[in-house]
């Protein structure tokens, strides 16, 4: 009888382990997270996007150091601006990795630049640059994001590379 009492808490430990999500189906959810993201941007689904961050949400990009965000409303702000810069903009995920809590992707991000994008004024051409993120799941939600890409070739691309030289007196 004494052994039963030792066997039946083993068991039934065994089954809450065994039925709860295994390590691959949690890195599956947080990839999940991650193309739902990328849907949200290219679709404007800002709703949609405020329910995918946590409220303390951080991006943070050496490519554009002065655009730190530090909440999901900085975060619904800047994306809402780079819509206005390229409202084409689309988002193609071509990889997704993911370990513990964090999700890389290596995506390309393409769009026509015909607003003003900061302080450079629209022109109308098309780029396409290839990027790398790296999010942070936290909670089932995405709180952190490390962006990166090459300024220099999408400046080039949408002819704001040179910078246009002043007409000489």
């Amino acid at each position: 009888m004494v052994h039963m009492f030792r066997i039946v808490p083993l068991v039934l430990a065994i089954t809450v382990v065994a039925c709860g999500p295994s390590p691959t189906d949690q890195l599956e959810a947080n990839k999940d997270l991650v193309r739902q993201f990328a849907a949200a941007i290219n679709a404007a689904d800002w709703d949609a996007l405020d329910s995918l961050v946590t409220e303390d949400f951080r991006r943070h990009s050496q490519a554009t150091p002065d655009m730190q965000v530090r909440s999901r409303a900085e975060f619904r702000e800047l994306q809402e601006s780079f819509l206005a810069s390229m409202p084409d903009q689309h988002i193609t995920i071509e990889l997704l990795l993911a370990e513990d809590d964090k999700v890389a992707a290596y995506a390309t991000y393409a769009g026509t630049l015909t607003g003003p994008m900061g302080d450079f004024p629209p022109t109308g051409k098309s780029a396409e640059s290839k990027f790398v993120s790296i999010f942070r799941v936290e909670n089932g939600r995405l709180a952190e994001l490390w962006v990166e890409w090459d300024n220099l070739a999408m400046l080039t691309q949408l002819g704001l590379f040179p910078p246009p030289v002043a007409p000489s007196d």
